[in-house]
């Protein structure tokens, strides 16, 4: 079965810097799942996927268009500390270069924090891949028809999917 439209595509990866070191790779027992054409992977990588199969093996390079745009240098923001959030009452000690969830009129966000003061921090709004070319070495486990209720809801359900 070929990947196309409304298909779930169950995939191993390794994501590293072009002609740099490895940044992270799927969990080796559990392969990543989603669903093709909802946009809820990289668009590009999505397109380098389309029409493989189970057992097919690549790499795609991706520019910093392509993966997670450029680094912008404007992108520091001062927060107050209490948009931080946390799992339970306790704030984190934040510390420079710790990544946290800040919340948002758009919902949660992922940020870098900077500099930390007394009730405010500033954080870096970038994507921590912004400005970096990148390579996906990728192997496709599984590729199988959504159900009506996955395509519905635009995302994989049960293992390694969404659960409600």
């Amino acid at each position: 079965m070929k990947i196309e439209e409304n298909k779930v595509v169950s995939f191993h990866y390794a994501l590293s810097e072009i002609d740099g070191e490895q940044l992270e790779t799927s969990d080796p027992s559990e392969p990543m799942t989603y669903l093709y054409g909802h946009g809820n992977i990289l668009a590009a990588l999505e397109r380098a996927m389309r029409g493989k199969q189970a057992g097919d093996k690549f790499e795609v390079s991706l520019s910093p268009g392509e993966a997670y745009g450029p680094r912008r240098e404007n992108a520091v923001q001062r927060i107050a500390i209490k948009h931080i959030l946390t799992h339970g009452k306790k704030k984190p000690v934040l510390r420079p270069g710790m990544a946290v969830k800040i919340n948002t009129e758009k919902g949660p966000r992922d940020v870098r924090v900077v500099k930390v003061g007394k009730f405010n921090v500033d954080v870096d709004t970038n994507h921590p891949l912004a400005g970096r070319s990148l390579s996906f070495n990728l192997e496709i486990v599984e590729v199988r028809d959504a159900t009506q209720e996955e395509i519905a809801h635009r995302h994989v359900h049960g293992a390694g999917g969404h659960h409600h």
